[in-house]
C-alpha cells in the first residue's frame, strides 16, 4: 500500500521534472521573442551572459566562503560573497564552527575580514550569535528601490480563539496585548469581525526588517499618546525603509470559514505556515485540519504555542506532550525543536526547508516550536529573529525571471478613480507598467487583451515586479465583473494560451468515509483556482477508490474552462473528504 510520504515524494519529483521542462521551453520562447524584436540588443548581451556563466559560483560555495574567511583570502572571499549575494537576492547567512569549534582569535579575524569584504560591496554585517566556538553573521544589502526588497510570505493558521490575529498584532506593531485582544483590532477588515473577535476573511499584515535585521514598527508606544496618533508609518513607508518584508496571511480559524482558509493556503502561495496552538486548548478542532493541509501541500511548518501566561502548568504540559506526539507521528515526520534563544531561532530558520537524517532516512524535517505570550512578550524577540532569517520566496527555483510573464490572480478589487485592480503572485517573468498582456480565461475560455496601467507592491508604487513577488496590478479597459479569482495574466505571444475543461491527474485519497466512483463531485483547489469538478473516469481495477488508494483520474470542470498546467498540485475537498494529487496531462 502506498504511503502518503512516498506519494508526496513521487508527485513532488514529477512536478519538479515537468516544471524544469516547462522552464526550458519558456526560456527558449522568451529568447526567440527577444531575438525577433531586438536582434542587435540580444547579440550584444550574449558575450556578457557567457561571461556570467564562466564566473558563476556553484550554490555549494557558501561553505567555501567561510573557509576563505578563516584562511584570510580576501580577494577570493570578495568574489564568492558577491556571487552569493546575487544568488540570495541581496542576503546571505554565514556560520562558522557549527561542526567543530573554532578559537576566539580565528573567529575575530574572520569577522574583521567579513566586515571589510562586505564594506567593499556596500553590504551590512550583523552578528546573529557568537558563543561556544561558533559564530553566525547576516550579510544584507540595502535595496535602492522597493522593487528590490526581498519578501517572505507566511500563512498564519490554527483553531478558533488560538490567538492568531492577536499574535500578528503584537508581532507587527511592537506593543503588547492587554489580555483582552486589543492588539488584534487593527487587523480586522469587517465590523462583524470586531464584534465577534473572529477572522472570517483572508487578512494581510507586514513586518519590515532593516538591513541590520532590526524590526520596523508602524506605531509609537507611549502611554500618553492617543490611539489616533499611534499609527505613524504606512505600508509604503515601511517598505521604503526595509530591506526585507515578512508578509503575513491571516487566515480564519472557524470551521465555517475553512473554505476561505484552504483558498488562502493554496491561492496565496505561502512559503511557510505558522500554526498557532492555544496553550489552554491544545491541538484540537481545525488546528489538525490546517496542519493536515499544510503537510499535504508540503509547506514548511513552524508552531507557536500561545497564552502560556494564563495556562495552568499541568494543562500546558498536556498541550506540549500532545503537540510533540502529533509532530513525531508517521503522518507528520517532523522533528520538534523548542526555541528558547537566538541561536536556536537562527539555526531553525536556516534549516527549516532542508530534510534531516533520522534513523537512516532523510524524509524528516525540522519544526520549531515557540512558547509565546502576547501579554508578557515572552519569546517574541526570538520569533522575530526567526522570521528575519527565513530565506526569501524569490530564492525558490520554481520562480523563473527569464521566462514569459505569468501572474495568478488571487483577489480582485474595484478602486475609485483607478479602475479594476487584481492582486496575486508573479510566478514567472517580469511585468512592467504599460506592458500588453492577456487576461483569461473568461466564461467562454477566451483570453482578453489588456494593458497593465500601474503596479503596486505593499501599497507602494513600483515600476516593475519579477517572479516570486506578490503585487497588485491596475488594468486598462477592464470592468470588475470581467475578472474572477483563479484567472491569469500572461504575456502576449505567437501561440495563444489555451484553457481546458478536462485534465488527467494522479491522486491519492487521504480520507473518505466510503468510496469514490465516476460522477463524484468535489471542490478542487489548484493554486488560485477554486471550482467544482466531476470525476469522468478512474484508472483502477475495482472501478472505485477509497481511503489510502491511488489512481489516475480524469476530471472535468463543472463551471468554465481554467488555465492549468502539468505538474501543478491539486487538492479536492468535500465535507471531510480530502484527496491529494498532481496534474499529469491536460486534455483537449
Amino acid at each position: 500500500m502506498t504511503t502518503l510520504r512516498s506519494f508526496q515524494a513521487e508527485i513532488e519529483h514529477f512536478s519538479h521534472e515537468k516544471q524544469k521542462a516547462a522552464i526550458a521551453l519558456a526560456r527558449e520562447a522568451h529568447l526567440a521573442e527577444l531575438k525577433a524584436s531586438h536582434p542587435k540588443e540580444v547579440k550584444k548581451e550574449e558575450p556578457a551572459t557567457h561571461k556570467e556563466e564562466v564566473n558563476h559560483v556553484d550554490e555549494g560555495d557558501d561553505e567555501r566562503i567561510e573557509t576563505l574567511l578563516v584562511n584570510g583570502d580576501e580577494e577570493r572571499a570578495t568574489a564568492h560573497l558577491a556571487s552569493a549575494l546575487l544568488r540570495g537576492h541581496g542576503e546571505i547567512i554565514l556560520a562558522l564552527g557549527e561542526t567543530e569549534p573554532i578559537s576566539a582569535d580565528k573567529l575575530a579575524s574572520a569577522a574583521d575580514l567579513l566586515r571589510r569584504v562586505a564594506g567593499g560591496l556596500k553590504a551590512i554585517v550583523t552578528d546573529l550569535y557568537n558563543e561556544g566556538g561558533a559564530a553566525c553573521w547576516l550579510v544584507r544589502l540595502q535595496p535602492a528601490r522597493v522593487e528590490e526588497v526581498s519578501e517572505v510570505r507566511v500563512a498564519v493558521v490554527g483553531n478558533v480563539d488560538a490567538g492568531k490575529s492577536t499574535t500578528l498584532g503584537v508581532l507587527t506593531r511592537g506593543g503588547l496585548d492587554d489580555g483582552r485582544g486589543r492588539a488584534r483590532l487593527a487587523l480586522f477588515r469587517h465590523p462583524h469581525e470586531v464584534e465577534t473577535g473572529r477572522t472570517s476573511s483572508v487578512g494581510g499584515e507586514i513586518l519590515g526588517f532593516t538591513a541590520a535585521g532590526e524590526s520596523i514598527f508602524p506605531t509609537i508606544h507611549a502611554p500618553e499618546a492617543s490611539s489616533a496618533k499611534r499609527e505613524k508609518l504606512s505600508w509604503k513607508e515601511i517598505c521604503q525603509r526595509a530591506a526585507k518584508v515578512a508578509s503575513f496571511i491571516d487566515l480564519a480559524g472557524h470551521e465555517r470559514y475553512f473554505k476561505t482558509t484552504l483558498y488562502g493556503l493554496s491561492g496565496c502561495a505561502p512559503d511557510y505556515v505558522l500554526l498557532m496552538v492555544g496553550g489552554n486548548a491544545g491541538l484540537i478542532g481545525m488546528s489538525k485540519e490546517h496542519l493536515g493541509v499544510a503537510l499535504a501541500l508540503n509547506v514548511p511548518i513552524a508552531v507557536c504555542v500561545t497564552k502560556i501566561d494564563m495556562t495552568p502548568p499541568n494543562i500546558l504540559e498536556q498541550t506540549v506532550n500532545m503537540l510533540v506526539k502529533v509532530l513525531k507521528s508517521p503522518g507528520c515526520r517532523r522533528v520538534p525543536v523548542f526555541v528558547e534563544n537566538k541561536r536556536q531561532a537562527v539555526d531553525c530558520a536556516r534549516n527549516l526547508s532542508k530534510p534531516l537524517m533520522q534513523g537512516g532516512k532523510s524524509d524528516y524535517r525540522l519544526c520549531p516550536i515557540f512558547m509565546v505570550s502576547n501579554v508578557t512578550g515572552h519569546n517574541l524577540p526570538n520569533l522575530r529573529t526567526f522570521l528575519n532569517c527565513l530565506p526569501s520566496s524569490q530564492m525558490d527555483d520554481k520562480y523563473v525571471v527569464d521566462a514569459p510573464l505569468e501572474f495568478h490572480i488571487s483577489d480582485v478589487f474595484s478602486v475609485p478613480f483607478v479602475g479594476t485592480v487584481v492582486s496575486g503572485v508573479v510566478t514567472a517573468g517580469v511585468v512592467r507598467g504599460n506592458d500588453p498582456v492577456l487576461l483569461g480565461p473568461d466564461s467562454l475560455g477566451h483570453f482578453i487583451p489588456t494593458t497593465v496601467k500601474t503596479i503596486e507592491r505593499k501599497r507602494a508604487r513600483v515600476d516593475s515586479a519579477e517572479a516570486g513577488q506578490s503585487v497588485a496590478l491596475a488594468l486598462k479597459r477592464i470592468r470588475r465583473p470581467q475578472v474572477r479569482k483563479g484567472m491569469v495574466l500572461v504575456a502576449k505571444s505567437e501561440t495563444p494560451p489555451k484553457a481546458v475543461m478536462r485534465f488527467e491527474g494522479m491522486v491519492m485519497v487521504l480520507h473518505h468515509s466510503s468510496t469514490i466512483q465516476p460522477k463524484y463531485t468535489a471542490m478542487l483547489h489548484c493554486g488560485a483556482i477554486r471550482q467544482s469538478v466531476r470525476i469522468v473516469s478512474l484508472d483502477h481495477p475495482s472501478g472505485l477508490i477509497r481511503t489510502g488508494d491511488r489512481s489516475k483520474v480524469v476530471f472535468e470542470f463543472l463551471g468554465h474552462a481554467e488555465y492549468i498546467k502539468e505538474g501543478q498540485l491539486i487538492l479536492l475537498r468535500e465535507a471531510k473528504t480530502k484527496v491529494l494529487g498532481v496534474v499529469t496531462r491536460v486534455l483537449p
